[in-house]
């Protein structure tokens, strides 16, 4: 940004400076005032300098697990074509862990979705809407490469929503489907914010909060990663999932404007 460029000073006001510097009792116009003291910077305290190094390897969350979609074959105009049931399908089937509920229990998938007869590619529906737990598919570019994901989300029960992205490969086989994230909780509502996918969840332990999760593509790793956790307190007004008061208005899953 260019520098804006000095006014010239009248000749009115240049006399009336000039005979401030020739007479005293011009007063202290125009000079530096004190601001009041300033706090001392100071940088990062290192707590515990003496803590060994970690030689043992950490726990893994599975947090850049990523897989391919047996069965599933990307077309050539992308992820639109594909049905996302039947990519809920083939996953479940060739990895039917990946869709299990935290403690085990719960009817399998493949059951829930017997109630999906009907759903076609795109943004077609069911025929009953309420017996499919595959919810409304979206289509965002994460990755930045020009190409569209698969967004699905799998009511799983017990009020616990699982969100899953798919990509075309890269490379040899680029109608090869690849999932890139997958997560699951009880979410109160799902954004996108340019390409980052937002998660909002209840907080059981704090009233009055709820957690907030940002997943971003990972160059380096091939995945999306939470980038952002953070509890955020809720506004009053607004109910969320729990039926206490909600963070401000939001972009639910079915109302976000470019996300089609």
């Amino acid at each position: 940004m260019r520098p804006r460029p000095r006014r010239p000073l009248s000749a009115a006001l240049t006399s009336a400076a000039t005979g401030c510097v020739l007479l005293s009792g011009c007063g202290d116009a125009g000079e530096l005032r004190s601001a009041g003291p300033t706090p001392t910077a100071t940088g990062p305290v290192r707590l515990w300098p003496d803590l060994p190094p970690v030689t043992a390897p950490p726990y893994d969350y599975g947090e850049t697990d990523t897989a391919p979609v047996p069965g599933v074959r990307v077309p050539a105009g992308g992820v639109r074509a594909l049905d996302p049931v039947a990519v809920v399908r083939a996953e479940a089937l060739a990895y039917p862990e990946a869709y299990a509920l935290p403690d085990g229990a719960g009817d399998s998938l493949a059951k829930k979705l017997a109630g999906c007869a009907g759903r076609g590619p795109g943004q077609a529906q069911p025929s009953k809407p309420s017996a499919c737990p595959v919810l409304r598919a979206y289509h965002r570019d994460l990755t930045g490469d020009g190409r569209e994901e698969l967004i699905v989300a799998v009511r799983m029960g017990r009020q616990i929503t699982e969100v899953r992205c798919y990509m075309p490969a890269r490379g040899s086989d680029p109608a090869e489907l690849t999932r890139i994230m997958s997560t699951a909780d009880q979410l109160v509502d799902v954004q996108l914010a340019g390409r980052d996918i937002i998660l909002r969840s209840v907080s059981a332990g704090m009233p009055g909060s709820e957690y907030r999760t940002s997943w971003s593509w990972d160059e380096q790793h091939r995945a999306m990663l939470p980038t952002r956790d953070e509890i955020v307190p809720v506004k009053p007004g607004k109910a969320d999932g729990t039926g206490k008061a909600s963070r401000g208005a939001s972009a639910s899953p079915g109302g976000a404007e470019d996300a089609s």
